[in-house]
């Protein structure tokens, strides 16, 4: 992934980034549907990444189309909290796609009395390593993203375990950068914004849209998005949208909060520390 900030529409992978062999065995039998604009196979030849156990609930997409017949379905993970009821969050999840990782980020808040949506942007697929997750995510067009995403927000609202008239959204990686993307598209339906580390091809070129509160957890040793380029971002957020911001840095890597560790960057310090803070924000503007 690139170290810049890349356009809503383009994606920003690291060049030289490996991908997939055209002749990798074929992956299991599919257990849920393709995510719309996502493909099994790449460069001719399927994935090997596994499927998610973790989809319990669909919800309606908006048309792609003005004549198209709207009966497409997004796919995720919902959680609820003890009592029945809370404030809507929705989670993106990073480009490994809804892992165990992503469900508990979702129990979590509904233990901390959040109804929490992950959408599913995969369609299901999890990958195994780096160069899955790369190539899976290279297969995301933004705009089905942000498609996807807008169609988890208006379920959400219309649910009555939600209590609130807006929502929180928090994300990782890739869903870092949707935040941001869903944030200056949906505007008043979004009050508070949380990306972790976020890079991608839905970051931003503008944030007039952004009417959110948005709290910002960025690693200082991020070679995908140095933390030169975070502070740069925050400013044009902040000047921008108008918007409250505030980004806070942390002595880590990037993905510092995934305490899966696929790729050894885990740090249970900071991750606390930017989890207690996130925590706190929504709670504060999710109304």
């Amino acid at each position: 992934m690139g170290a810049g900030r890349p356009s809503v529409w383009t994606l920003a992978v690291r060049e030289g980034t490996p991908r997939l062999a055209v002749d990798l065995a074929p992956a299991r039998a599919p257990t849920a549907p393709q995510a719309p604009g996502m493909n099994d196979e790449t460069d001719g030849g399927p994935y090997m990444a596994g499927k998610t156990p973790h989809q319990n609930t669909t919800f309606p997409l908006p048309d792609k189309d003005p004549g198209q017949d709207g009966d497409q379905l997004g796919h995720g993970y919902l959680a609820t909290p003890e009592s029945g009821a809370g404030p809507g969050v929705i989670v993106i999840q990073e480009w490994w796609g809804i892992t165990d990782h992503i469900r508990d980020v979702c129990d979590r808040l509904a233990a901390e009395g959040f109804t929490a949506l992950a959408p599913d942007l995969f369609g299901g697929w999890v990958a195994h390593d780096g160069e899955e997750a790369g190539e899976m995510m290279s297969k995301l067009p933004a705009e089905e993203g942000a498609r996807q995403l807008a169609g988890a927000v208006d379920h959400l609202l219309s649910l009555d375990s939600v209590t609130s008239e807006t929502v929180g959204t928090i994300g990782f990686c890739m869903g870092g950068g949707f935040v941001l993307a869903l944030a200056a598209q949906q505007g008043e339906k979004v009050s508070a914004a949380v990306p972790f580390y976020g890079v991608g091809q839905a970051v931003p070129d503008a944030y007039t849209g952004v009417k959110a509160a948005i709290q910002g957890h960025y690693a200082e040793q991020d070679s995908m998005f140095p933390p030169a380029e975070a502070r740069k971002q925050e400013q044009q957020i902040r000047e921008e949208s108008g918007a409250e911001v505030e980004y806070f840095f942390y002595d880590a890597p990037h993905a510092f909060h995934n305490d899966e560790n696929p790729q050894g960057n885990y740090r249970p310090e900071e991750a606390r520390l930017a989890w207690s803070r996130a925590v706190r924000f929504l709670k504060d503007k999710v109304k």
